[in-house]
């Protein structure tokens, strides 16, 4: 999938092929699988068609897998009676969506390549992805991901465990460009902190985010286009009008943002191209954290292992 000027929706790539040994590559189905990308295109243009917050929803869900082991589709696992996975685990219950759709793109493509690609590969806004990634056969509750009011130092030492540096940080938090979120996960910003926008938080309380009750209501976190995927939630954050405490810890945040966060907010809020740039290579680097060659399996059903 090439990466075009302008970014749009994430695209899943639904593939990993069982392949002794082999090595990621965008040129990995080529010859297997020629139908796998046109197939993945179509499915996610009519998801995203369908609701345009899928597009926001597929690329949480693609961070959720990568980040908490790697890219390998371990996210997708049902829980079972002798086994409980991820998608139950805090961050990810009742949050996650979109599993409904990877199932239907990996039945259409199984129609053209049976039994030939798994559930693991994820791309995004017109970029060129690496493929053949194959699927975890397990999966741990015990996610570790980030929490909405995280600090930037916490932030930072969860990323560079991953080998992803504060660029990767800033730029991966672009994503939120795109989505909304629950008013739990942003009610102590709005509430009880200081970084924020007076008249912003004054509006979510009055309106979706309530003291007691409304959990699940939901804001978007980027307020000028939240279906559109650029650069304004950068200028949000030097207005201070982002909805999680994590966001706003990237920018205005003292010495430890000054040092290594902040500039980098200003060069994406003054250049989209720069970010969409920064974006894409993020991405495949996320990406690039997976089970390839002999590990793992190609699942049959993306909810459980074979």
């Amino acid at each position: 999938m090439e990466r075009r000027g302008t970014a749009a929706v994430v695209l899943l790539a639904v593939a990993a092929l069982a392949a002794a040994e082999a090595q990621l590559s965008p040129a990995f189905y080529d010859a297997i699988c020629p139908a796998l990308q046109p197939t993945v295109r179509r499915g996610m243009a009519q998801a995203v068609q369908k609701e345009p917050r899928m597009g926001a929803s597929i690329l949480r869900l693609f961070f959720h897998d990568c980040f908490a082991n790697s890219s390998d589709g371990s996210i997708l696992l049902d829980d079972t009676p002798s086994f409980t996975g991820e998608k139950s685990a805090g961050p990810n219950a009742n949050s996650v969506r979109g599993y409904e759709i990877i199932d239907g793109i990996k039945a259409q493509v199984d129609a053209s390549c049976n039994a030939t690609v798994s559930c693991a590969d994820l791309g995004g806004p017109n970029w060129t992805v690496q493929l053949g990634r194959r699927d975890a056969l397990t999966a741990s509750p015990n996610v570790n991901l980030p929490s909405p009011l995280s600090s930037l130092p916490a932030l930072l030492s969860s990323f560079r465990a991953k080998g992803l540096d504060a660029r990767d940080l800033t730029t991966l938090s672009g994503a939120h460009t795109v989505g909304f979120a629950r008013c739990s996960s942003f009610r102590a910003h709005v509430y009880n902190d200081t970084a924020v926008d007076s008249t912003f938080a004054a509006q979510l309380r009055a309106g979706v985010c309530p003291w007691t009750g409304g959990d699940g209501n939901l804001a978007p976190l980027e307020l000028q286009g939240p279906n559109k995927f650029d650069n304004k939630f950068f200028r949000d954050l030097i207005a201070r009008r982002v909805l999680l405490r994590s966001d706003q810890e990237l920018f205005g945040g003292g010495a430890a943002s000054s040092s290594t966060t902040d500039g980098i907010v200003r060069a994406y809020a003054a250049n989209a191209s720069l970010f969409a740039d920064d974006f894409a290579a993020a991405m495949v680097k996320l990406g690039n954290l997976a089970l390839t060659g002999s590990n793992g399996e190609i699942r049959l059903n993306c909810r459980r292992a074979n």
